[in-house]
């Protein structure tokens, strides 16, 4: 549960930004839509990091309709990221996206990045939702690429959110924290395994950030306000990981 307020979103009088960010895996906004909606405006986050969003049969009419009715705009990603979606709250002032098709293994499912460079407040941010593969090789590679892809998107900070298919003592999971800051270990706030939600006993789901970013809290939003353990378990197979970070103004 909760035991502490997660910072509000706010911009600081040096320009550096208190922001919310939410990673969640809706899977295809197959299940309880109401309580999916319910949840994000809950956490009211600037920006959300999505996995599994819908791909297929008008997957940009219902990308636009869980925007709109969680008070938020679809940045980029979608069916063109093969998955991993980015909404963002009208604070942020969008510089690029750039959706990412990673190499395709026969047999197995299409993965991608979806990324972007968004301004909030003086802070400059790269952002990057992740799905990585089941499989283990193939997952380290990918987490191999995230890394490399940080490194071309030409930012003071920047911040990675996904389903990695990992828990942290595994191979892909602690190359990408050795190195980035990974939000619940360095400050844990509301609960930490996020799947399944109807027994957690698993943290496969995380929020980094690259080093400079403070990271004031993350977790499972257990005990936030307007979240009720129903929604949490009826929204989709997976718990959301919400942080609250504050990124410094860009020079």
């Amino acid at each position: 549960m909760a035991t502490s307020p997660l910072p509000d979103s706010r911009t600081e009088p040096d320009g550096s930004a208190v922001i919310r960010v939410l990673s969640y895996n809706v899977r295809s906004m197959r299940d309880d839509r109401a309580a999916l909606v319910r949840v994000i405006r809950a956490c009211a986050p600037d920006l959300v990091l999505i996995q599994e969003a819908p791909r297929f049969f008008r997957w940009r009419k219902r990308a636009a309709w869980l925007a709109a009715r969680t008070g938020l705009v679809v940045l980029g990603g979608g069916a063109t990221a093969s998955g991993p979606l980015l909404l963002c709250s009208l604070r942020a002032t969008v510089e690029r996206t750039e959706d990412i098709l990673l190499p395709l293994t026969p047999g197995l499912h299409r993965r991608g990045f979806a990324t972007a460079v968004v301004r909030i407040g003086r802070a400059r941010i790269g952002v990057l939702s992740c799905h990585l593969s089941l499989r283990a090789d193939e997952r380290y590679t990918q987490a191999e690429l995230l890394l490399d892809r940080l490194k071309t998107m030409d930012v003071p900070h920047a911040i990675v959110a996904g389903d990695l298919n990992e828990r942290p003592d595994g191979r892909s999971f602690r190359l990408l924290a050795g190195e980035l800051q990974d939000g619940w270990a360095a400050k844990p706030w509301g609960g930490e395994h996020t799947s399944t939600p109807s027994h957690p006993h698993q943290r496969i789901d995380a929020v980094f950030a690259t080093q400079g970013i403070e990271i004031l809290g993350c977790g499972v939003p257990r005990g936030l306000p307007g979240i009720t353990e129903a929604d949490l378990r009826a929204a989709t197979d997976h718990l959301p990981v919400l942080a609250a970070l504050r990124v410094p103004a860009s020079l």
